[in-house]
């Protein structure tokens, strides 16, 4: 039998190993901008946790075919986004740059929570009432790239005990007078779930995943331990020669563990509903009642219960052939 060698299994793809620049997760890149109707590319969740459904295996090759099968999945609540805004960008040689936004005339009042300054621009707007008519003239003489829209987050129709929405960005499809003239409509009111997605598409997640603090090189990298004999078991045996005189930065070190920012692609999106059967006796554990629409998605995704989740349409290939689950008609959340 081979041996084992095994001196340590952290991945180098990954550095700097911090502590994420901020806990709400957005997107730079999003698929189907180019599309003719005007529609939301990205989305925003609340991770409840993880239950196994069951479902049909339509795969023509696999030994399952046209039989039930069990499969890990996690659910993420997803209340209605309040669209609370709308910004438009210029493209430069350096990329894209925001030239004015407009908030709308009615704002929700948590907002003042992450926006500190909210209560004087209210004030002024008393004074003044603003408009889109300065991105319409902005529009007209073809100076936007692109518009997006202001959206924040309502976790106050939700059960996790918290106040403070998060401020996000939505990307739009189509083109920028069509964009337009979805933001007229959708300025003060809320956008759903439904209208970005649908059943069986492929989603890419970002989140930050669970922080674990300050840890060793066994636990981080995966190092072997030493021999029991050994005077410390818990360490790298050699951190580097003499010369160069240095520690390279390849060398398994103690430090910052969970935390960082994370995307996984093309996870399903097995079902959109917002049948409260779903809810356990007593509710999720660390998460609560699910009392609005929730997705429910193949596989784990980064971060613990409670983090907010971004998500949009997947920007790689979407495995069809190895993910062909239709037909959830069971899901079991004991």
């Amino acid at each position: 039998m081979a041996k084992i060698h095994k001196p340590r299994s952290g991945s180098l793809a990954f550095y700097p190993r911090k502590r994420a620049k901020k806990e709400t997760p957005s997107f730079k890149t999003v698929p189907g901008k180019e599309a003719s109707e005007v529609k939301p590319l990205n989305f925003y969740g609340y991770k409840v946790g993880m239950a196994h459904v069951v479902a049909s295996d339509m795969h023509k090759k696999s030994p399952s075919y046209g039989q039930k099968v069990s499969m890990p999945v996690t659910i993420i609540e997803t209340p209605p986004l309040a669209v609370v805004g709308v910004r438009a960008y210029e493209k430069t040689t350096e990329g894209l740059r925001v030239i004015t936004e407009v908030l709308a005339e009615e704002l929700p009042k948590e907002l003042a929570r992450r926006i500190k300054t909210l209560r004087k621009h209210l004030e002024k707007k008393k004074e003044k009432k603003s408009d889109l008519g300065k991105i319409e003239k902005l529009v007209e003489e073809k100076k936007v790239h692109e518009l997006r829209l202001l959206a924040c987050t309502q976790p106050k129709l939700t059960t996790i005990g918290k106040k403070k929405p998060e401020l996000v960005e939505i990307h739009l499809s189509g083109p920028v007078e069509k964009q337009l003239e979805y933001a007229k409509e959708k300025l003060g009111k809320e956008i759903s779930v439904r209208e970005a997605f649908k059943e069986l598409d492929f989603l890419d997640v970002k989140a930050v995943t669970k922080g674990k603090g300050f840890q060793g090189v066994v636990k981080r990298f995966g190092v072997k331990m030493q021999r029991p004999k050994s005077k410390e078991r818990r360490v790298v045996g050699s951190i580097g020669p003499w010369h160069p005189p240095t520690v390279m930065w390849t060398v398994p070190r103690p430090g910052q563990m969970g935390y960082h920012t994370r995307t996984e692609y093309n996870k399903k999106l097995l079902k959109i509903s917002d049948d409260p059967s779903i809810n356990p006796k007593g509710g999720w554990k660390n998460y609560g009642i699910i009392k609005n629409e929730y997705i429910i998605v193949e596989g784990s995704i980064p971060g613990p219960s409670k983090r907010c989740v971004a998500f949009r349409k997947s920007i790689r290939p979407a495995p069809l052939e190895h993910h062909k689950i239709e037909e959830v008609s069971l899901i079991v959340t004991k």
